[in-house]
């Protein structure tokens, strides 16, 4: 994706009056941006955060949550550490699996598991469900998934 950059001149017309022309230019996302953003909204859906809530609590509006998700503004250091902190991770989660997104030659990929199960919403809520039962029925419940997936 592409967001557009503006470039302003000034040009001189051939009456003497000053004409201001502003031309749009393409300009690529950077795929880390594009990355980090990614993770910042799987984390955010992860915990039940809205936007507005997120940017609350980072102390900006939550249009910048917007870019920031999108990839189309890069997030400074500082405020990563914020967003970190507010989702309760540590900041190198953002960078998680950049490395394997990176790999464009992938060994085989699974048909039934999407390369980014995070983008699958229900998956998303099956994992926002899974960790709001208790732990000691969280482990039962995983192992019984385990022994069903084993069969099918």
């Amino acid at each position: 994706k592409q967001k557009k950059k503006k470039k302003t001149t000034i040009q001189a017309s051939e009456t003497g009056a000053y004409l201001l022309k502003v031309e749009r230019e393409q300009v690529m996302k950077h795929p880390v941006d594009v990355h980090v953003g990614k993770r910042i909204r799987h984390r955010r859906w992860l915990v039940g955060m809205t936007q507005q809530q997120l940017a609350e609590s980072v102390g900006i509006k939550f249009q910048q949550i917007q870019k920031y998700e999108t990839g189309m503004n890069r997030v400074s250091a500082s405020r990563l550490w914020d967003i970190a902190s507010s989702l309760s991770v540590p900041v190198s989660f953002f960078f998680e699996g950049l490395d394997a997104e990176a790999q464009t030659a992938s060994p085989e990929p699974s048909a039934e598991v999407p390369l980014d199960i995070l983008k699958d919403k229900e998956a998303l809520d099956l994992i926002r469900s899974y960790y709001a039962i208790p732990e000691t029925q969280r482990r039962r419940l995983f192992e019984l998934a385990r022994v069903l997936s084993d069969v099918a």
